[in-house]
């Protein structure tokens, strides 16, 4: 290879590595209205990290689509519990005292999810529908995350708390956060001037009754 060659080449290579570790100019797509969305939100939480990490991906400002999301991210991590139970299930199968509580848990974590099958139905997808069921939504989420508390409550052992606890307690944590936002809804709505009454009345009756109501 001649010497014009060898240099054109060797400034290819160069431009080429160069190219290579070039480092994307990074892009906020979180803008200072959506902040100021999700702080509103996230005011009247105790976990405030763990409510603005969840809802600062959301493409919405829309205080409605964040209470949802919220919810929506306890629901997804009732069902991940449900499935850590599952898995944990052979570990412990000579285990009696363990697989009466793993079960135990399941029940209330499946109890949990007609809760949230009713809380859908209540809480639409407007805060209109919210304001006008609130007193049956907060009910509701409060009764998600007793489920949980009850689950964790039966456990005495301190290893077998632990190993459950570190598979279910992010869906205590998320429906703690949504009975927090429906707690202080009114604060919400007063962040967001929004002039809607909250029906502080049980709507409960209009709902149709869970699954486990037709059992015993």
């Amino acid at each position: 290879m001649n010497t014009p060659i060898k240099l054109a080449f060797l400034i290819l290579c160069i431009s080429l590595t160069a190219t290579a570790f070039i480092v994307p100019e990074k892009r906020d797509a979180v803008t200072p209205e959506h902040l100021k969305a999700v702080d509103g939100i996230c005011s009247v939480v105790q976990d405030k990290r763990l409510c603005s990490i969840t809802l600062r991906g959301v493409p919405s400002n829309d205080p409605a689509v964040l209470v949802r999301y919220l919810a929506t991210a306890a629901e997804t991590s009732v069902k991940k519990g449900l499935k850590f139970l599952e898995g944990i299930k052979p570990k412990y199968k000579g285990n009696a005292f363990a697989t009466t509580c793993i079960t135990g848990c399941e029940k209330q974590l499946h109890n949990a999810l007609e809760d949230f099958a009713d809380f859908w139905k209540a809480a639409g997808k407007n805060l209109s529908s919210m304001a006008d069921n609130y007193f049956t939504c907060k009910k509701k989420m409060t009764s998600i995350f007793t489920y949980h508390s009850t689950c964790l409550d039966d456990i005495y052992d301190k290893t077998l708390h632990k190993v459950v606890e570190g598979g279910i307690g992010l869906g205590k944590r998320m429906s703690g956060e949504s009975v927090d936002v429906f707690a202080g809804m009114g604060k919400v709505f007063n962040t967001f001037n929004i002039k809607t009454k909250l029906n502080q009345q049980d709507t409960d009756a209009l709902l149709p009754p869970p699954l486990s109501f037709y059992y015993y």
